[in-house]
């Protein structure tokens, strides 16, 4: 009996797995709140070329800016509430850790951050999509927790992007930085999703 109740929920766990995670469409007047860092505020270029307005002109709905540069995700978690009530919005599209992990901060309470923020949105009945930070060192990759918890909400995860960026000088305006370009391959990366996911 054992062996067969572990074995449906193998089954079922594949199954997810196999599944994109979708959302529901965005209506035309739809708000999309980027929340962040200095990844979402868009240092290393102009406003405009920031990844939240590129971002906007691809999808064509309202992207608000959110990033705060230097901020660490207990910061953000605090931060979320007053955004979340100043721009009611349909969609929040989450980027934080970075900080955490350039300050060697622990990384289980950088995942308790991330969790919690997603899960305040959700309460709330706010979409999310969950963009990976990486770590600082060779593989500049986001670490397991993000994808992880994307699984456990069953909501969007880019992984990948920030990681090609920070590994290609030519899309970097400095070590932890994208420049324009890079922005633009975010957003569009982004966009990407929104579109696979069912949200545009």
């Amino acid at each position: 009996m054992k062996i067969q109740a572990i074995l449906a929920m193998f089954l079922l766990l594949a199954a997810g797995c196999g599944q994109q995670a979708k959302l529901s469409p965005l209506p035309q007047d739809a708000v999309v709140l980027a929340f962040g860092d200095s990844l979402t505020y868009g240092t290393g270029a102009s406003e405009e070329e920031s990844y939240p307005a590129q971002l906007a002109r691809l999808i064509g709905r309202r992207v608000v800016r959110e990033g705060k540069p230097g901020e660490l995700s207990a910061q953000g978690l605090a931060r979320l509430p007053s955004a979340l009530d100043e721009h009611q919005p349909a969609l929040l599209l989450l980027c934080h850790g970075g900080n955490d992990f350039l300050q060697r901060q622990s990384k289980k309470a950088a995942a308790e951050n991330v969790r919690a923020m997603i899960a305040l949105a959700k309460s709330r009945g706010i979409q999310v999509l969950l963009i990976g930070t990486p770590e600082a060192g060779f593989t500049l990759t986001p670490p397991e927790f993000y994808g992880e918890i994307a699984q456990e909400f069953r909501i969007p995860y880019e992984g990948d992007v920030l990681t090609k960026i920070l590994r290609d000088g030519s899309l970097k305006s400095d070590q932890v930085h994208p420049n324009a370009r890079g922005y633009r391959l975010m957003a569009e990366r982004v966009a990407e999703l929104l579109r696979k996911s069912g949200a545009i």
